[in-house]
């Protein structure tokens, strides 16, 4: 079972898991739709190869929900402690074809699995935008090895889109957020991440394929967006942000 619950942003999560439960969260999500299971299993190899995710590592994944991720760093052979505050989603989770003796889901808070740690890695998708920023990575430099990898990919506050949703009220509804989460910007990271004393610090703005984009037009999109994110300024806006960094020794 879950710990005491200490603040209201996570029971506003434990209410939002499950109104996503009663419904379709990862068509809610995106991830269910052609343009979004191309955009998952890239993020998820970001992800997993920035973190080093390897047979005989140990992984933390935070905020692992349905589980829409950990079944693809599962294919890494890494043993993972894939974790989330709601029951209703991990449920969904455990649902799925994931070897139990290679994936243990969790319902826990992250900051109680210092029993389970320390870790060769901490990961997740679209998660450190739901939590309480400062203290969540001060925690996670905690339940790293020494020399340990962090790797998450989060919403980019410079993407328009990403700014309407995440400040208008009615718009972050519809679109299926919880109330607290919000977005980040490069500047705003790094700066969180060197006063938690991470190093190797590297944020990169990616992702231009719209989950809503029609099959057709995936592989052209695709293309497109892989010259947006090389092109100076534009890729900036791009809609999201893979931030990876390293405890030190």
């Amino acid at each position: 079972m879950i710990s005491t619950i200490e603040s209201d942003r996570e029971k506003h999560e434990i209410i939002h898991g499950k109104n996503l439960a009663d419904s379709d969260p990862e068509l809610i999500w995106g991830w269910k739709k052609p343009a979004g299971k191309r955009r998952a299993e890239r993020r998820a190899g970001i992800i997993a190869a920035s973190a080093f995710l390897l047979p005989g590592k140990y992984v933390l994944e935070i905020g692992c929900g349905t589980g829409v991720f950990t079944e693809i760093f599962a294919r890494t052979g890494a043993r993972i402690i894939a974790v989330d505050i709601s029951g209703d989603l991990l449920q969904l989770a455990r649902a799925k074809a994931i070897p139990s003796d290679q994936v243990s889901f969790l319902e826990s808070r992250f900051e109680d699995c210092a029993d389970r740690g320390p870790f060769d890695a901490v990961i997740g998708s679209s998660v450190l935008h739901h939590l309480d920023i400062k203290p969540a990575l001060e925690t996670i430099y905690r339940l790293l090895k020494p020399n340990g990898f962090l790797s998450f990919a989060e919403p980019n506050m410079l993407n328009p889109q990403i700014a309407l949703q995440k400040n208008i009220p009615w718009i972050k509804k519809r679109m299926g957020d919880s109330p607290d989460e919000t977005a980040f910007t490069k500047r705003q990271m790094r700066k969180l991440f060197v006063d938690a004393g991470f190093v190797d610090i590297q944020i990169t703005p990616f992702d231009w394929l719209h989950p809503a984009t029609p099959s057709k037009l995936i592989h052209l999109l695709e293309k497109m967006g892989a010259c947006a994110e090389r092109i100076p300024v534009l890729k900036e806006f791009a809609g999201s942000l893979h931030i990876s960094a390293r405890r030190p020794f």
